[in-house]
């Protein structure tokens, strides 16, 4: 089932609202390209003809008012209502649960793009679980796009991905009182929280949603802070580390170096051939986990050192906690 941009319907009986909001929390710092605003507007009218649609905007005042002009008499748009938090991101997602209309609640970042399936189908697995993961892929592939899609894939292969959307059991997270606005890993904090308080989590992932690729420079910007959010989780930011001595002394023996690119490319493609990725996820994506591979291992230690200089730089502060452990969740949920 792939999704990839909202549309409309055609002339004729429209479909019936789905029961669910859709909420996008945002923060644009500057002034975008006037193509990029457009596309999002777009977006966000046709995803109104489907649900309730609430966009929180943490964006500085005359980006926030260019905003509303474009966007008020299509969505419910307003800003960030509640404690600051040290990654904005969850303010924003916590004045939108606060704030919905809905029990279930499609998260998403500004540059996700469901479809009227995908939306369907997020609803439909909302009715019986807490928590959806569905599967993330890029809607063009230009050569930065491609060497993330092997992060992708070999996080399909050993586990599941972690998108930039969820669906959410509003009621539940606002028992759980929230969950922690100052991790830099908030979707893996927001799922441990509800799992933690005894919701169900679903990983959806043959329910393929669309995103647009980030610039060039915002790519590079989230090499060391993917690298980062490894601290979360001990048994991969173990592995990770041995990465980069493995490759190192591979470096004048062939046959085990082309071992190892081997083994990361047929990974990534168990990955692509998962729950149906063959439909979304082009043949070649495999061929380019030896590089993320080469960058992981690079990039692990580098984490590690930023962890002890404070942290991962998040705007114009660090965050030094990439996400609360399960058992500290259920320390503090009392459960």
């Amino acid at each position: 089932m792939s999704s990839s941009a909202a549309t409309t319907s055609p002339a004729g009986p429209q479909p019936t609202r789905l029961a669910a909001e859709y909420v996008l929390p945002l923060r644009w710092a500057n002034r975008r390209a006037a193509a990029d605003a457009s596309e999002l507007t777009e977006y966000l009218r046709a995803l109104s003809g489907h649900l309730d649609v609430t966009v929180v905007d943490g964006s500085p005042a005359t980006v926030f008012a260019t905003h509303h002009a474009l966007w008020a008499d299509v969505v419910r748009h307003m800003a960030p209502d509640g404690p600051t938090t040290g990654n904005g991101k969850v303010g924003g997602v916590l004045t939108g649960i606060r704030l919905a209309r809905h029990r279930g609640v499609i998260l998403a970042d500004d540059d996700v793009r469901y479809d009227r399936r995908g939306l369907e189908r997020m609803v439909a697995e909302l009715e019986s679980v807490d928590v959806i993961r569905p599967q993330n892929h890029f809607t063009a592939l230009p050569w930065h796009a491609r060497w993330d899609t092997a992060r992708t894939l070999i996080n399909r292969a050993v586990a599941s991905d972690y998108p930039g959307t969820l669906g959410v059991n509003r009621d539940l997270l606002l028992e759980l009182g929230g969950y922690d606005g100052d991790v830099l890993f908030e979707n893996l904090e927001l799922i441990r929280t509800i799992t933690a308080g005894g919701g169900r989590e679903r990983r959806v992932g043959d329910l393929f949603v669309g995103r647009i690729p980030p610039s060039v420079a915002h790519f590079i910007r989230q090499r060391l802070r993917q690298a980062y959010d490894s601290s979360a989780q001990p048994v991969r930011l173990v592995l990770e580390l041995g990465l980069l001595p493995l490759l190192v002394s591979s470096i004048r023996r062939p046959v085990r170096l082309a071992c190892i690119t081997a083994t990361a490319i047929g990974l990534a493609e168990f990955g692509r051939r998962r729950q149906g990725g063959t439909r979304v996820f082009p043949v070649t994506s495999a061929l380019w986990a030896p590089a993320w591979l080469a960058e992981r291992a690079v990039c692990a230690w580098l984490a590690v050192g930023a962890r002890m200089l404070g942290g991962a730089k998040y705007g114009s502060s660090r965050l030094k906690k990439a996400a609360n452990s399960p058992a500290a969740l259920r320390q503090k949920l009392g459960v």
